[in-house]
């Protein structure tokens, strides 16, 4: 198709800022899904100019071709989420009377595709928690870290962004203010505690050095951490522990702490709150890993495997 496009691309991305200011006032959308929806609206847009045409314009076709082409290179899970991007972006023109139809409703999602999370055993959870130097003021600060994520399951994001006052260690619980702004509470455990009475005792004034930080782990510099960070002290630690590099990522131990709940007969939907998962669906993964790990001990164990 050929011709000139009502919306030029300036227009478009002031149109998707609204539209993701929009999606954060009305639905609390977390910043990094917002983004990526931005991305994927703005990359069709820009498809479809050269095409002669805009957003508002596109049939249910244009969008099945475009979706074909982006399925070439891109990840079912990418896919999914241009999905989702369109049904919001459709919906929200049509509530607003700027579109007489949704193009999306004759779409059909690609295959859902079963990525299982990269877990550790509970021995080798063990090795990686021992591996930090606890001789030094940093090898207490990463132990402290490493028993908090494993006893918490917290993302990442949650443990370096975490502030002192977001923690009571008489209660043995953590306030977290996860995606999309949900606030949860998750206990801590004894031993998390102790580290953490031990941590902020011995080490974190030494790393302050007289600075002023709100986050509960803190640099050498006296700052927050961040998570390339964190990815390298893991990864240095598991180096240690002789764990393989195919067995670790950033999340390594959010994964290992629901894996070894199911494992040990926790409930899904307990599972499913203490993650800060908004769908059981996503919380489901876990049980296909603790089944997995379940029949390779059978088959280890069992005289008849």
């Amino acid at each position: 198709m050929t011709g000139t496009p009502s919306t030029p691309p300036q227009a478009l991305h002031a149109e998707l800022d609204a539209f993701c200011d929009t999606l954060w006032l009305e639905h609390g959308l977390a910043r990094n899904t917002l983004a990526g929806y931005r991305s994927d609206l703005a990359l069709f847009g820009h498809w479809l100019y050269q095409r002669g045409q805009t957003l508002q314009t596109a049939d249910s076709a244009t969008l099945a071709a475009y979706l074909a082409e982006f399925s070439q290179r891109a990840k079912p899970t990418s896919q999914r989420r241009l999905l989702s991007a369109w049904r919001r972006y459709y919906r929200h023109l049509l509530a607003n009377r700027q579109i007489s139809s949704d193009p999306t409703l004759k779409l059909d999602p690609p295959l859902p595709t079963q990525r299982l999370p990269k877990t550790l055993t509970e021995t080798q959870v063990e090795t990686l928690l021992a591996a930090p130097d606890l001789d030094s003021p940093l090898g207490v600060r990463d132990r402290c870290m490493l028993e908090v994520i494993y006893a918490s399951g917290l993302r990442v994001s949650e443990l370096i962004t975490l502030p002192t006052f977001a923690v009571s260690l008489n209660d043995g619980v953590v306030k977290i203010m996860g995606k999309g702004s949900k606030e949860r509470l998750v206990p801590l455990g004894q031993v998390a505690v102790e580290w953490i009475v031990r941590y902020m005792r011995e080490s974190r004034p030494t790393l302050l050095a007289g600075h002023q930080c709100d986050a509960m782990f803190v640099t050498q510099r006296g700052a927050a951490m961040s998570r390339q960070m964190f990815w390298r002290i893991i990864k240095q630690y598991a180096t240690q522990a002789g764990i393989p590099a195919q067995r670790i990522s950033p999340h390594t131990l959010r994964h290992a702490f629901a894996t070894h709940l199911l494992n040990h007969g926790a409930d899904l939907r307990v599972v499913q709150l203490l993650l800060g998962h908004a769908d059981i669906s996503t919380t489901q993964v876990y049980t296909h890993v603790a089944r997995e790990r379940l029949k390779a001990l059978h088959h280890i164990h069992h005289p008849r495997a």
